[in-house]
């Protein structure tokens, strides 16, 4: 049988490779905006769903031109066909975990029902351990339940990095294998049941239909991902979590 090349050993074999293209990536790659619109609101009509949704520039929205094609958007329009939502969007382009961890931490504290995480693209880049950011990723969660003790956490698994087509190869091919290694320990580590779990949006495949920078998702990537997190949170809501909401629809603008 063969086995997968860890991805220390196929840092040893590519180190210096892979900072060259590294380096270059950097400097060749398009900054894309974070794209606009409110970063909370109410929108939507039934039962009470305070939603937050944390973390890096994915989260934030990066490769949609507003806030309406990014996840949160998508999500909110999936969403409040079942509940009035009151949301928030704590996102920040370039955050890795511990960045992360420190905006939360700052964040005055409320309640949420659900709470979506999307980070580890800038750890996985910073070549951050499996056993280092399974550690993060149990601080965050601590202090998420800590300040807004949410009903249900949901950590987003790693996009597929190998189909980021901004990456030269092999760099592409070591950060699919690096990220690969970071989902799995996180698949072992949170279980997919109770208050905690994790999501995987786009299955371990290639992005389609990513941004012009090659890097992030755009809107049809951002629509999958609303569209699997929607089902996902509407499965696991049970009745008693919810609130009633005034009859009327109440909707924020994107």
């Amino acid at each position: 049988m063969k086995r997968r090349l860890t991805p220390y050993l196929l840092l040893a074999f590519l180190g210096p490779v892979l900072w060259l293209q590294g380096r270059h990536a950097r400097r060749t790659t398009p900054v894309l905006p974070e794209p606009v619109g409110p970063r909370q609101g109410r929108t939507g009509r039934g039962p009470r769903l305070r939603l937050l949704i944390a973390g890096d520039s994915a989260a934030a929205g990066v490769g949609a031109r507003t806030q309406d094609e990014a996840l949160c958007g998508q999500l909110l329009r999936n969403l409040g066909q079942h509940h009035t939502i009151e949301w928030q969007l704590m996102a920040v382009t370039g955050l890795d975990s511990p960045g992360l961890l420190k905006l939360i931490e700052e964040a005055p504290i409320t309640r949420f029902d659900v709470v979506v995480l999307s980070i580890g693209a800038n750890d996985a880049t910073a070549l951050c351990s499996p056993h280092q950011w399974i550690h993060w990723q149990h601080q965050l969660a601590r202090k998420i339940q800590e300040r807004f003790e949410p009903r249900l956490l949901i950590h987003t698994a790693l996009p597929p990095m190998h189909g980021f087509t901004a990456l030269p190869q092999p760099l592409r091919w070591f950060m699919g294998n690096w990220a690969h290694a970071l989902n799995q320990a996180l698949t072992l580590d949170v279980p997919q049941q109770g208050q905690r779990l994790m999501h995987a949006p786009f299955q371990g495949r290639a992005i389609g239909g990513l941004a012009s920078d090659g890097f992030h998702p755009g809107p049809n990537a951002y629509a999958l991902w609303a569209r699997d997190l929607s089902q996902l949170i509407l499965a696991r809501l049970p009745a008693p979590w919810l609130t009633p909401s005034a009859p009327e629809n109440v909707c924020s603008e994107l």
